[in-house]
């Protein structure tokens, strides 16, 4: 007797979904009238781990251009980096 193998329609679905989560992703910080300067410069430090020149460097970038990207990695560290950011209510979004 033949068996004929039929393809399990899970496989495919986790293997798509790890393509997601690898493949790379940028998080944006839009620009409110709510916090301060010093808010969002710690608020970048505390979720990216950079230093404070690169931290104000964004943050002025956000002010005047009312958007900036200020991480680029996985989207699992993505996820964390917002969420970090969105802790005090900032305005983020993931792009891939």
């Amino acid at each position: 007797m033949n068996q004929v193998s039929t393809p399990n329609p899970h496989q495919q679905e986790e293997k798509d979904v790890d393509v997601l989560i690898e493949q790379p992703a940028r998080v944006i910080l839009y620009n409110d009238e709510i916090h301060s300067f010093d808010e969002v410069i710690g608020q970048i430090i505390k979720a990216v781990g950079c230093d404070t020149t690169k931290a104000e460097a964004l943050t002025w970038e956000v002010h005047n251009s009312g958007k900036a990207m200020v991480f680029e990695g996985q989207m699992t560290e993505c996820l964390k980096v917002s969420h970090v950011l969105e802790e005090i209510a900032l305005n983020t979004q993931i792009e891939v």
